[in-house]
């Protein structure tokens, strides 16, 4: 699978590290990302580049949007999953983490699609305040504002660990969803609910986004032995490719986070790297401990690979410190772009 990657895939590798944050956290206190950024999401909307994204402000996620015309030089938009005084099951907070896009194919611009006249995120909500405190549980919102900035969110979770197999008992984590054969595919990594616990890719299938079916073979993804990602395989970008399909997530090994590539021909069976494609970096780099969460857009020749950068907390950095490190979004990408 290594000479594969070099060889057959090499165009997918994006060697060439941004190496500064395109979003951080706004360190404002009482602010939606007063702590860090988290987990892109990029697709172009009215004449726009878009990202949704998570920030994090020490009680919870929270999901907001930033444009750009270059996809390196980002403006916040506005959040648009916000915290509830409620009772709701996702009034902790939320993480959207996917918009169900009209193609999946790598080399098309990632545009919206519109079911039944809106357009559909999903997401995902922890239970308890701090950061990812409890068994989370996947959730739907819907809009048919243009602007992206007003979402409904449905009354229950859609997909829970309540029901599920051992492996994701603990929880459910990041999810995307992409359309196959007159079905939706759901992908999403899970953990169990051991102390130290593991986390895995598995995947769902639906008609109608409500009803959700397990395959038999999950998980589809599982951590090796021993490696890089003999811990988690976590946070599924699944792209077409060709006659392919690609899926971009991270391994974690207990030390750091990186990311990697797994191919298939049918969404089921899928190979995996066996190396990651995506290092974490250098003492004194903005990703030194973690190069995670996978983002993947395709624009005038040139691949940008954004994921989530996690470093050192130092002072200066101008987030407020509620977690031991530094955490903000960057991008590496296929040919070096200046700054």
């Amino acid at each position: 699978m290594q000479n594969m990657l070099t060889t057959k895939f090499e165009e997918l590798q994006t060697p060439y590290k941004l190496g500064k944050p395109v979003l951080a956290g706004s360190g404002v206190a009482g602010a939606f990302d007063s702590a860090a950024v988290d987990c892109p999401f990029i697709f172009y909307h009215s004449d726009m580049f878009h990202m949704m994204y998570v920030g994090f402000d020490g009680t919870g996620y929270q999901t907001a949007l930033a444009t750009s015309t270059d996809l390196i030089h980002w403006k916040h938009k506005g959040t648009i999953l916000e915290r509830t005084a409620s009772d709701r099951w996702d009034n902790v907070g939320c993480a959207g983490t996917w918009i169900i896009k009209d193609t999946d194919n790598l080399f098309d611009v990632p545009v919206l699609k519109k079911i039944d006249n809106r357009y559909w995120m999903i997401y995902h909500s922890y239970p308890d305040t701090g950061y990812e405190a409890g068994p989370a549980e996947i959730g739907f919102a819907w809009t048919e504002d243009e602007t992206l900035l007003k979402w409904n969110r449905l009354d229950k979770p859609v997909f829970t660990w309540r029901d599920g197999a051992e492996w994701e008992r603990g929880g459910l984590y990041k999810s995307c969803i992409v359309e196959h054969d007159n079905r939706f595919h759901m992908f999403y990594n899970a953990k169990n609910c051991e102390e130290a616990w593991t986390e895995q890719i598995g995947v769902a299938t639906s008609r109608d986004l409500v009803h959700w079916e397990r395959l038999d073979s999950n998980p589809v993804v599982r951590i090796s032995e021993n490696g890089w990602d003999s811990r988690f395989n976590s946070d599924p970008c699944v792209l077409r490719y060709k006659d392919k399909w690609l899926m971009f997530y991270f391994g974690y090994d207990c030390q750091h986070s990186q990311e990697g590539l797994a191919v298939s021909d049918d969404l089921i069976h899928w190979e995996k790297a066996e190396s990651p494609i995506i290092p974490n970096g250098g003492p004194g780099d903005l990703d030194e401990i973690h190069a995670h969460k996978p983002a993947v857009v395709y624009h005038n020749g040139i691949l940008y690979h954004f994921y989530t950068a996690v470093g050192n907390y130092r002072e200066g950095v101008g987030t407020e410190k509620v977690i031991n490190d530094f955490r903000c979004i960057t991008v590496a990408t296929s040919k070096r772009i200046q700054p």
